[in-house]
């Protein structure tokens, strides 16, 4: 039989974790006539044939069940310079799209404008793992703008890619 003993709690994992860079996302979804979305940062691409992209919204996020009921979704790669978007989007209970345009993508979902890439996915499947689903999307459409970097998230602060970038943002 196992020991499923740790020798580390919550806390000291997610510190561990939170070592690795990760970019954020915002995804997004049309649920009766009406935009959802929500800022995540647990996002993969998974497989190349057929494309598929991941992403692990966590269980108790009010948000993600209404994305999941629309069938489709589209994954908002953040650029450098956008933490009050990804914020925006992180919060419960407040109207996430105040200002925010977008477009429809070839499901309807909507893709923000100004980030760094869009991918457009039908929902593929969906596993409960955890206290996260890992929620799996069929690629239907991409798009990317040239010359932009990623917004990152490391050891709970965001980040740029380049430290220049925050001298130039500073100064703009």
């Amino acid at each position: 039989m196992a020991d499923n003993t740790l020798d580390f709690d919550g806390a000291q994992f997610r510190k561990v974790v939170g070592g690795f860079a990760s970019g954020i996302v915002v995804v997004t979804a049309i649920n009766d006539g009406e935009p959802v979305g929500m800022t995540c940062q647990s996002f993969f691409s998974l497989s190349l044939d057929p494309p598929l992209i991941a992403f692990s919204p966590s269980l108790t996020s009010s948000s993600y069940p209404r994305i999941r009921e629309s069938g489709a979704f589209c994954v908002n790669i953040l650029e450098a310079g956008q933490e009050a978007l990804c914020n925006q989007f992180a919060r419960s209970g407040s109207d996430k799209w105040r200002g925010v345009n977008w477009e429809p993508g070839v499901t309807g979902s909507p893709r923000l404008e100004g980030v760094l890439a869009s991918i457009d996915c039908e929902l593929e499947t969906e596993f409960v793992t955890g206290d996260h689903y890992l929620t799996v999307g069929r690629v239907r459409s991409l798009h990317a703008t040239p010359g932009l970097h990623p917004l990152l998230y490391f050891n709970g602060v965001y980040r740029r890619l380049h430290p220049h970038q925050e001298l130039e943002a500073r100064s703009a």
